[in-house]
């Protein structure tokens, strides 16, 4: 078995998990694609996985019922240990959720909470989605500088995700304090088990609030559909409420990041994505939302697909997985393979051919996929239109990325811009 973070053929080869790994994980995994594509590592947490990065076996992978989502068909104790799966969850009682489920639970409950994210509805929620973007830039617009993770982009799907389950404002506060615990610590002794377990105790009493006085949130629906015999219990509507949250934010947060940080360093780029959102004003948005899909693509908010288990042995690759073995299908890597993408480390905005995995694919494609879109596409053309001198502040050399296995993203994005150039809100 390699070490953590040794690539079986050693010599020169890219370190999976090293050091500097999470500022620039391409090299290694194109290494890993070229050499071993399926590919067995001892994670970080000494967890053994296959890592599967190349884009064939992946979009295979992904829609294979032989890969369970169930963590019980692996190892419940080192699920219970935090090491597979989110920390917490099982202490906390939010298991029932999309991401650990398999049909025919996985189909009740995505029937359940797909009305909220309908075409209609989604678009129906720009509107508001507008008002916070604009919120959140009249907040730092006079000060010339701002941290566009810590005031932009981390807020903004929060309050977004808050308002889609009706979390009345005056608790906002709690959750995005819950979240940043969440998205800046690690590990089950830490913030993540104890933000998950406060999450869980809240949804349980505002399940209990709302049945007393239903909305047009998607809580109120959950409640609507279990009394209406759908057998949808207590614990797996605040399962799912709180994966649509935990699933939710950080995929935004992360999408607009990453897009930024991709922009921003190449100017003209960035001139072309602003002149994009211009010219789309008049034809509905296709080619900014073309582009969108590309910084999905080249620098997605989620690095590897969320946990898998062989419910059997099977042949993936070229490799035998044993029955258990946990699976990770790596979206960034398999989203630069140039057997399907021409030129796959240039950013193109106008690519056509873009079918890309950074939401992933089959039953478990991401539900909340259309919502992210439109934020980040929201948040990038209000921010590119209104503060039209934005730049790097500082040394970005030394940025630092969150290096969890699952998401990468940003922890800070320091910008600055000239404060009379800023515009008012249109």
């Amino acid at each position: 078995m390699p070490d953590e973070g040794r690539c079986p053929a050693g010599g020169d080869a890219p370190a999976p998990f090293g050091p500097g790994f999470a500022t620039d994980p391409y090299p290694a995994y194109a290494w890993l694609r070229e050499h071993a594509p399926v590919h067995r590592a001892t994670l970080p947490s000494g967890v053994e996985a296959w890592l599967v990065t190349r884009y064939a076996d992946a979009r295979r992978a992904l829609a294979d019922p032989r890969l369970s989502k169930n963590p019980g068909a692996h190892d419940a104790q080192a699920h219970a240990r935090g090491l597979v799966g989110i920390p917490g969850e099982r202490g906390a009682g939010v298991m029932t959720h999309l991401l650990n489920i398999d049909p025919p639970d996985h189909t009740r409950l995505r029937r359940l909470v797909s009305t909220a994210f309908t075409p209609r509805r989604v678009a129906a929620f720009e509107p508001r989605v507008r008002e916070l973007t604009h919120r959140l830039i009249d907040g730092f617009a006079a000060r010339g500088s701002a941290d566009l993770i810590d005031a932009f982009a981390f807020p903004l799907p929060i309050l977004a995700i808050c308002d889609l389950l009706g979390v009345p404002p005056e608790d906002h506060d709690d959750f995005r304090d819950w979240a940043g615990m969440m998205l800046h610590t690690t590990g089950r002794r830490g913030g993540v088990g104890r933000a998950v377990r406060r999450m869980r105790a809240y949804l349980t009493e505002l399940i209990h609030r709302k049945r007393a006085d239903l909305g047009d949130d998607l809580i109120s629906g959950l409640i609507r559909a279990s009394d209406d015999g759908e057998q949808l219990t207590e614990d797996e509507a605040a399962a799912m409420a709180f994966i649509l949250l935990f699933a939710g934010f950080e995929t935004t947060v992360n999408l607009i990041g990453n897009g930024l940080h991709t922009l921003l360093r190449a100017p003209e780029q960035l001139e072309r994505m602003r002149g994009l959102f211009a010219a789309d004003a008049a034809d509905g948005g296709a080619r900014a939302a073309r582009a969108v899909e590309e910084l999905l693509r080249y620098d997605g908010p989620v690095e590897m697909a969320t946990w898998r288990f062989a419910a059997e042995p099977l042949t993936l690759g070229g490799q035998r997985v044993g029955r258990g073995d946990p699976v990770l299908v790596v979206l960034a890597a398999a989203d630069r393979d140039p057997a399907r993408f021409a030129d796959p480390d240039r950013l193109d905005l106008g690519r056509a051919d873009n079918p890309h995995l950074g939401y992933g694919h089959g039953i478990h494609y991401c539900l909340g996929a259309p919502l992210a879109r439109l934020e980040a596409r929201t948040a990038l053309e209000i921010l590119l239109t209104r503060l039209p001198g934005l730049r790097p502040a500082g040394d970005w050399s030394g940025l630092r990325w969150r290096g969890g296995l699952i998401m990468r993203g940003l922890r800070s994005l320091p910008v600055e811009f000239t404060p009379e150039r800023v515009t008012s809100r249109q």
